[in-house]
């Protein structure tokens, strides 16, 4: 049985990056990724070079729209959160989550777009101690959906 996660992939720019957020997401048991703006979506043999399969065994939907997603998402009762840094952001280690919870990741230069980090509940960020302050987006979800995992009360039951 998958999380109660949901992930939406805000413009993402590169299908490497997204093929490997379908391979952390295969790997983590999230329910559900939300392709919108520009991200593309499979069949792409660049997204499937880096997802190895993943993109055949999680659910996805494309939108244009990411604000009705997440709109959507709000309705059927999750919280949302935006992977971001700045002003307002709070560490990942400090946060508490509600679940069910669509985490929202943005655009690899741009970041989470401000129409969805404003209908956010929180944002959050990733704790950076080198002279880098971000992360490779696909690297930054790996990291919240394994975080999720473990804070979740029940986890995944891995068929193995």
């Amino acid at each position: 049985m998958p999380l109660p996660i949901c992930a939406v992939l805000d413009n993402i720019r590169s299908l490497y990056n997204v093929g490997s957020i379908f391979r952390s997401a295969d790997a983590a048991g999230i329910e559900r990724l939300y392709l919108c703006g520009i991200t593309a979506s499979p069949p792409h043999s660049s997204i499937r070079k880096t997802a190895l399969g993943a993109d055949e065994r999680v659910p996805y939907e494309h939108h244009w729209n990411g604000t009705a997603v997440v709109t959507g998402l709000r309705m059927r009762g999750y919280r949302v959160a935006s992977i971001e840094t700045g002003p307002g952001s709070i560490d990942l280690f400090d946060w508490k989550p509600d679940f069910p919870l669509a985490v929202v990741f943005g655009n690899e230069v741009d970041g989470v777009s401000q129409p969805l980090a404003d209908m956010s509940d929180v944002r959050v960020r990733i704790p950076m101690y080198g002279i880098k302050r971000s992360l490779n987006v696909a690297t930054a979800a790996g990291v919240v959906f394994y975080e999720l995992l473990r804070r979740h009360p029940t986890g995944v039951q891995s068929p193995l």
